[in-house]
């Protein structure tokens, strides 16, 4: 039974679904679109979301609490210094997922675009 199971696993240990959430995020704030499955894209989000709002921020702590998260000095200079400015104004929703039409070939899953929004 999946009685109060809130987050998906993806048949994955803790560890690899950290290493994939890490790799998803890398990707997002590099490249500011990323095309996945629907589900990891919709998993991804809302820790793309807490990123986002703690680079607002923009302390040192916030600094080091989102290098524990995302361990990339690359990736975190450019949230802080490109990304998170866009969003002073805005109070959350900075990312937007996308549906494919098109489902992916070997397994049929759902495909979308997780992006930031401008």
């Amino acid at each position: 039974m999946r009685h109060r199971v809130k987050k998906k696993h993806f048949d994955r240990t803790k560890e690899q679904r950290m290493a994939l959430y890490r790799s998803l995020l890398l990707a997002l704030i590099r490249e500011e679109r990323i095309e996945t499955s629907l589900q990891r894209a919709k998993a991804v989000r809302s820790m793309a979301e807490r990123l986002i709002t703690l680079a607002k921020k923009g302390d040192l702590a916030s600094r080091r609490r989102a290098l524990a998260i995302l361990p990339n000095r690359s990736a975190i200079k450019k949230l802080f210094e490109d990304i998170a400015p866009r969003y002073e104004g805005r109070n959350g929703g900075y990312t937007r997922i996308l549906k494919l039409p098109s489902r992916r070939i070997g397994d049929g899953c759902e495909l979308a675009i997780l992006e930031l929004v401008e």
